[in-house]
């Protein structure tokens, strides 16, 4: 929850608190996806659209950014709509959250970022893309996301469509159990990778409805287990795009950022932009109906809790 000497830095939009103050269900959604994640007009439009997707489920959206040096818990239509225009925005996440506060800078929110606002004001849920994790090579490099420490930390259900496809799954899900990170796959056995239904990996724990995913977070906070908790949701079938299909477009976007010499937090909306192209734009689809299905189902699990 929010300490006293953090809330003249928080702005929570009025439907959000008064939401939060009537203990109706709210669902956070990240903001890296529209600074970092898609293109403009798409970012804007697919913010706009999850947004209504949780309205409908009957929960209430709170999509967090910094602007301005100030943390939003939740954005008017005008300030969401500017800021999928902002061109400069930084990538932040827990190491850099403050000094965008203190700078007065504009940024959008990682996964990370996203909890620990979400936390800050008593939101249990939030509905992502894809988390962060273990960069192939990170036993050289050392490109751990901040997303998965940060997962061992927070308590926040965290509702996405897995790792991102472009990294080590198995590595990131081995970093999970370490870190005590339940990772449960909805309605599913094995993990989803982001763009496609199925990785080459099992999930760690299986549960088929948000009500049995709000029982297990409660449980786990009566037993006093620390930390959030990973559901990972499989895109819908019509939505996805094969594994192998999208192996040979990572591969040749991972080749291309090794010749650019592309590295740390530039990495990710690299390959991202890469895949774009090489996929002609049906990655974009595929990401856009994903982040729709979690944000569907973190509406659920926030009305069963």
């Amino acid at each position: 929850m929010t300490p006293e000497s953090a809330r003249p830095f928080i702005d929570v939009h009025a439907p959000v608190a008064k939401a939060l103050a009537a203990g109706r269900p709210v669902v956070a959604l990240e903001s890296t996806i529209i600074t970092h994640g898609m293109p403009y007009p798409d970012n804007g439009a697919m913010a706009a659209n999850v947004e209504k997707i949780v309205a409908d489920e009957g929960a209430v959206p709170a999509t967090i950014a910094v602007v301005g040096g100030r943390i939003k818990i939740g954005l008017s239509d005008g300030e969401r709509e500017s800021l999928a225009m902002t061109g400069d925005a930084m990538k932040l996440s827990r190491a850099d959250l403050a000094f965008a506060v203190a700078e007065g800078r504009t940024g959008g929110t990682t996964v990370a970022a996203t909890m620990i606002a979400a936390h800050m004001a008593g939101i249990r849920v939030f509905a992502t893309g894809g988390i962060g994790g273990v960069h192939k090579g990170a036993e050289t490099s050392f490109d751990i996301s901040a997303d998965l420490d940060e997962l061992a930390r927070t308590p926040v259900i965290v509702v996405s469509a897995g790792a991102k496809a472009i990294l080590d799954i198995e590595k990131t899900l081995e970093v999970l159990e370490t870190r005590g990170v339940p990772v449960i796959a909805h309605r599913a056995e094995i993990m989803p990778a982001f763009w496609s239904r199925q990785s080459p990996f099992r999930a760690p724990l299986t549960l088929d409805s948000a009500d049995k995913i709000a029982k297990l977070f409660q449980t786990r906070r009566e037993l006093g287990l620390d930390g959030g908790m990973l559901v990972a949701n499989p895109v819908p079938q019509n939505d996805e795009i094969p594994a192998g299909e999208m192996a040979g477009y990572i591969e040749a976007a991972q080749k291309a950022a090794q010749v650019q010499n592309v590295t740390g937090k530039a990495v990710t909306p690299f390959l991202l932009s890469k895949i774009l192209e090489l996929t002609g734009g049906r990655s974009l689809k595929t990401n856009i109906a994903l982040v729709e299905n979690n944000a569907r189902l973190a509406a659920q699990i926030a009305k069963s809790l």
